[in-house]
């Protein structure tokens, strides 16, 4: 505005309002100062609203888009969950938050160090985690974790100030507060429960027995599996299995023996041996798997076990074969059923039709030839059934089911069906091996995983089960051995001698198992076995998979 000049000639300067002689101009509210770079809404008050002159016009100034109210409420909460208690450290109770930041801090020390014990000497890992003491101590822990760390959650929403949120965020908070305090809550509950079970397998299946050290660097354990039906005096074992494993990389050899062998050797100088010079010999009705009952029965032969019964079986093994048996592993095969269902099933390729029932009952089903998915119902009577099958056959079924259980016990479906193996397995499973020896057993049995599972069968015309030749027997064991330590490439032969059903003692040991340059040891099967030669021993993942 431009001043206008006076009759003097002086500019006069223009009136605004407060200024002196400007009478009738009104001065217009002030309303609050505006901040720089904030741009301003003028917005019309709608009419009858209280607090103004409808149609009055008002400035407002809108919040920028990044609302501290907001940040504070979703780093509350991320505090919560990285590091329970922090939240509460740097808003709430600091008191609540030192303790609850301290235990959280020494959890992730100790999962650390055992991260770093495992990178170094993992032995010592699983020997933390077949303690049943420690595990319970873990389960505890976690349980106290599952009910505190969802309440600090809450707790740090809380001290998010939800009810200064805008409304969207407000439902946002809420709603993953309320999704991250259940996860909270059932990680730790799974956890603890799973540690618990852990407990509760290791206590009734293993236990604080006396160690038994490698014998020429090999561990020999026993397989059972036995039936304690209603029809049956006493457990009598239907699959015996021998597996030899080497003590530095798990390397096996399964020797299975029929359940009819006679005229078995007890080791010399036990009790067993003295009481029954002539071995374990009475016609049809002293068979190999008789020999458990037996055991249970003269419970002063074989003094210092919980398990006579088994620990007979261990020595009459051991004089069939020479090996020392180390220790013994017995599955119930009624209990089998409830083991496989546990893990979800196994998968055999079946390679014949296998009729369900049979016997003195009808035959009500049929398990077809193929690849099957097979639940325990299925399963058991794949690896047990007799109707148009010898002995023999039913044991390459057991081993196939066996074997397929060892292939598919991956350490994904352990975790994820851990709670119902763990429940089946302290039904099923029965053994003297102590759980001190269980971190060397999990190790090795990871380490065979990556070589071939040999197998060696013992069956006509081999051997004739009512007089075998215990002494080819024994050179067979000892070929096959060498033949897993060196290799396949190593040949070795045997010299099948005739009649000795006694003895017990190993022809060789490992520095020198007297054995010559010639033919691969092995298994007798198929046109090999009829021919009464040699065959190689066999990778029993191939058999079955084959079939």
């Amino acid at each position: 505005m431009s001043s206008r000049p006076t009759s003097r000639g002086a500019p006069v300067r223009p009136r605004t309002p407060g200024s002196p002689g400007a009478r009738g101009l009104r001065t217009p509210a002030r309303g609050p100062a505006r901040s720089p770079g904030r741009p301003e809404l003028e917005v019309r008050r709608p009419a009858g609203q209280a607090g103004g002159v409808p149609g009055q016009r008002v400035t407002a100034t809108p919040r920028p888009a990044g609302d501290p109210r907001v940040r504070r409420a979703w780093t509350l909460l991320g505090l919560g969950v990285l590091a329970p208690g922090s939240a509460q450290l740097v808003a709430g109770n600091q008191g609540l938050g030192r303790i609850a930041t301290r235990v959280w801090l020494g959890l992730l020390g100790v999962a650390s160090l055992l991260v770093l014990l495992w990178l170094v000497h993992r032995e010592i890992v699983l020997w933390l985690f077949t303690q049943p003491l420690l595990l319970r101590l873990l389960a505890l822990v976690l349980f106290v974790l599952a009910l505190a760390w969802p309440v600090l959650l809450l707790d740090a929403w809380r001290l998010g100030r939800p009810p200064t949120l805008p409304l969207t965020a407000r439902r946002w908070t809420a709603g993953a507060t309320a999704l991250l305090a259940i996860l909270s809550f059932l990680v730790p509950l799974a956890a603890g429960r799973r540690a618990w079970s852990a407990a509760d397998l290791i206590t009734g299946v293993f236990g604080d027995g006396q160690t038994s050290a490698a014998v020429d660097g090999r561990y020999n354990v026993l397989l059972l599996g036995g039936d304690a039906g209603a029809d049956r005096v006493g457990l009598r074992p239907d699959s015996v299995t021998l597996a030899s494993i080497d003590e530095k990389d798990g390397r096996t050899v399964l020797f299975s023996f029929p359940r009819n062998l006679q005229n078995i050797p007890f080791p010399p100088g036990t009790p067993a041996a003295k009481a029954l010079p002539n071995g374990w010999s009475c016609g049809d009705e002293c068979l190999l798997n008789a020999i458990y009952t037996w055991g249970a029965a003269h419970r002063e032969l074989f003094p210092g076990v919980s398990d006579p019964g088994a620990e007979a079986m261990k020595q009459a093994v051991q004089g069939i074969t020479g090996l020392p048996v180390n220790y013994y592993v017995l599955i119930d095969l009624k209990g089998f059923k409830s083991l496989i269902d546990a893990v979800g099933g196994i998968d055999i390729v079946a390679s014949t039709r296998v009729p369900i029932g049979g016997g003195t009952s009808r035959i009500y089903g049929w398990i077809e030839p193929g690849r099957q998915h097979m639940d325990g119902f299925h399963a058991l009577w794949y690896a047990r059934s007799r109707e148009g099958a010898s002995d023999y056959a039913r044991m390459q079924r057991q081993r196939c089911v066996m074997t397929a259980m060892v292939n598919q016990l991956d350490p994904t479906t352990l975790l994820r069906r851990f709670q119902k193996i763990a429940a089946a397995g302290k039904q099923v499973v029965k053994t003297d091996i102590p759980n001190g020896q269980l971190p060397a057993f999990l190790t090795l049995g990871e380490e065979a995983k990556g070589h071939k599972i040999e197998s060696v069968q013992f069956l006509p015309p081999l051997i004739v089960p009512k007089h075998p030749d215990y002494t080819t027997i024994r050179q067979r064991v000892d070929a096959a051995i060498t033949a897993n330590e060196h290799g396949p490439a190593t040949p070795v032969t045997v010299q099948p001698t005739t009649g000795a059903a006694g003895g017990s003692a190993r022809p060789s040991t490992s520095a020198s198992r007297g054995v010559t340059p010639g033919a691969t040891p092995g298994a007798t099967s198929g046109a090999d076995a009829d021919q009464g030669g040699a065959a190689p021993a066999v990778d029993v993942r191939q058999v079955c998979q084959a079939a």
